[in-house]
């Protein structure tokens, strides 16, 4: 369910309170919601999600991402919560997309290499085509 973006990154879609257990049991150490609150009637509320994730011992933090796209206080916080992380992560939205598109972005904040982070996140399943010029322009003002 939890799809590899990095050593130490994962996206999944919506997780349960039963993913917790699982993401704890694989040793992540931080989840980050970017999935905004009452987006869909099915989707397991973020306080749930927190509560339990603390409960277990990892972290949570929400960044939340809504189909209006991505802000630089989203990308800077997502970079300052990866920068920060004692051990893998795991983001989550809907579908994981918006947390890979996130992921994408704050990591060429930090500097990496586009073409590397388009790769990474098409081995996990998700394309970055749709930010894929913001992540050049991130990369590019780090060089």
């Amino acid at each position: 369910m939890f799809r590899k973006l990095s050593e130490t990154v994962f996206a999944s879609p919506q997780i349960g309170l039963a993913e917790i257990a699982t993401a704890a049991a694989q040793g992540i150490a931080l989840i980050i919601n970017n999935r905004p609150e009452g987006e869909s009637d099915d989707q397991t509320p973020g306080a749930a999600i927190e509560q339990a994730a603390r409960a277990a011992g990892l972290g949570y933090i929400a960044i939340p991402i809504t189909h209006a796209g991505f802000s630089e206080p989203q990308v800077k916080a997502m970079a300052e919560a990866l920068g920060a992380a004692d051990g893998p992560v795991l983001a989550y939205c809907r579908s994981g997309t918006r947390s890979t598109l996130l992921w994408a972005l704050a990591e060429a904040s930090r500097g990496a290499s586009p073409d590397e982070l388009a790769a990474k996140a098409a081995q996990a399943g998700y394309d970055i085509t749709p930010v894929r010029a913001l992540v050049d322009m991130l990369a590019a003002s780090k060089g």
